[in-house]
């Protein structure tokens, strides 16, 4: 019976941060569809999460309303995410006590859809890499905001800061594949062609904005779950339905304005808020200073507003980091009661972009990937091979009294190889290729025996 080593991999993110992504070098399969809050009772909340867009006057610094919404059987909180705007990082903070793999059918999924805007000019377009989140303000709206997840670079391959700008602007992009990446891959057995064509298997999505700073890009992706994560080579990655809006409305030249502001303020309608994320692994040294710096902001704001700050309640929001705009004042509210509190979303049925395994018959190509005494554990693993770009399908079946994740189908061996090869570069695990039954052995036994 196969089995897996290395169980710390299915801890959830740590077996992400290692996944292909593009980025680095450009030349010249997600239809855009509107996401669906079905049946919702708030029509404007409904609205904004839809299209991104947020109203804005004068000088405005909190948007949206915090929601929640009801799994269902088979959800992932990256699907959940997906469907209502956010990222990985935003859905996972928020729900601390949720699985982020295997959330129990029920599971009261809070969907932290306020956000403080960055302290930044409204021009243009404004990321903030400490919440992974991107802000768009249209030249010719200036009482709207477009807001935005986004993937980043993971450690050791930033995401740079700085200003910069829009520099090219190129729909169905190649990717020619970096040196360093080649080898990255070819280390663990896994080798790319030197040019990836558009399509299901190229990183960059349907749509790349080249910057103007180094080869860095503004892009889709074929692996939705990885927004929300830092899980690029240092571009800034979207999901399909969102890089194909923004790529529409923003033109050559766009200015690009890219922070790192863990802590956000804001006052709105007589309350001081605090919004706090925990630093990235590259600020964490700088940590106590920026402390410092929002704690000097919220007494100035306060001063302002003759307002009284309880502080025990901002060390709290700093500790659980959770990215929920809080309030801070004394006598606020705490977020328990913003959860109580939050829009009820009705589920849309079928989550955005959700992923489904075709049917797997005796006569199809398939691979044994992993084998477990445990079922949450195989439900994990088989939801993140379902999730890889392009997806690898994959179930979970029992086999006596373990649990087996199979894979498949496949239309052909080279098919199922190559996705045992993308198998042991992004899990490190060892799968075990299943060709297909003749009828005859098929009608004796099933190759899922164990």
């Amino acid at each position: 019976m196969l089995r897996v080593k290395k169980i710390f991999l299915f801890s959830g993110l740590s077996a992400m941060v290692i996944l292909l992504s593009g980025c680095q070098t450009l030349s010249g399969y997600f239809p855009y569809r509107t996401r669906s809050v079905a049946d919702t009772p708030n029509v404007q909340l409904q609205s904004d999460i839809d299209k991104h867009e947020f109203q804005l006057s004068g000088d405005q610094a909190l948007i949206g309303e915090i929601a929640a919404v009801e799994s269902r059987e088979n959800d992932t909180l990256p699907d959940i995410a997906r469907n209502y705007g956010l990222g990985y990082n935003d859905i996972t903070a928020a729900n601390a006590g949720v699985p982020a793999w295997t959330p129990r059918a029920n599971s009261r999924v809070l969907l932290p859809l306020q956000f403080i805007l960055p302290d930044a000019p409204h021009k243009g377009i404004v990321l903030n890499v400490a919440n992974m989140r991107m802000f768009y303000y249209p030249r010719k709206e200036r009482d709207k905001v477009f807001t935005y997840p986004v993937g980043i670079g993971r450690d050791g391959w930033n995401t740079p800061m700085g200003m910069t700008s829009v520099a090219v602007k190129t729909p169905n992009p190649d990717w020619h594949v970096p040196p360093s990446i080649h080898r990255e891959h070819a280390e663990k057995g896994h080798y790319l062609p030197s040019v990836v064509r558009s399509g299901p298997d190229n990183p960059l999505g349907l749509y790349a904005m080249r910057l103007a700073i180094g080869s860095y890009l503004i892009h889709g992706t074929n692996k939705p779950f990885g927004i929300g994560m830092q899980i690029s080579h240092g571009c800034v990655q979207m999901y399909p339905e969102d890089i194909e809006v923004l790529f529409k409305k923003t033109s050559v030249g766009t200015p690009v304005r890219i922070i790192h502001d863990p802590y956000l303020t804001a006052w709105h309608e007589d309350m001081l808020y605090l919004e706090a994320n925990e630093p990235l692994e590259k600020w964490n040294s700088n940590k106590p200073q920026l402390k410092k710096q929002v704690s000097k902001e919220l007494r100035r704001i306060a001063k302002q507003h003759n307002a009284t700050v309880d502080w025990d309640k901002v060390d709290r929001v700093i500790q659980r980091a959770d990215g929920i705009p809080t309030p801070v004042l004394a006598n606020s509210p705490d977020v328990a009661e913003l959860s109580k509190k939050a829009v009820q979303l009705a589920h849309p049925g079928r989550l955005y972009g959700q992923p489904v395994a075709e049917t797997l018959s005796n006569s199809d190509w398939a691979m044994l990937v992993a084998t477990f005494n445990n079922e949450n554990e195989a439900q994990q693993l088989a939801a993140m091979l379902n999730h890889q770009g392009p997806p690898i399908p994959a179930r979970k079946v029992q086999a006596d009294k373990a649990y087996q994740v199979v894979a498949g189908p496949f239309k052909s061996k080279k098919a199922a190889k190559e996705a045992a090869s993308r198998i042991r570069f992004d899990f490190e695990i060892e799968s075990k290729l299943l060709k297909p039954l003749s009828v005859k052995e098929t009608s004796k036994l099933s190759r899922y025996d164990g």
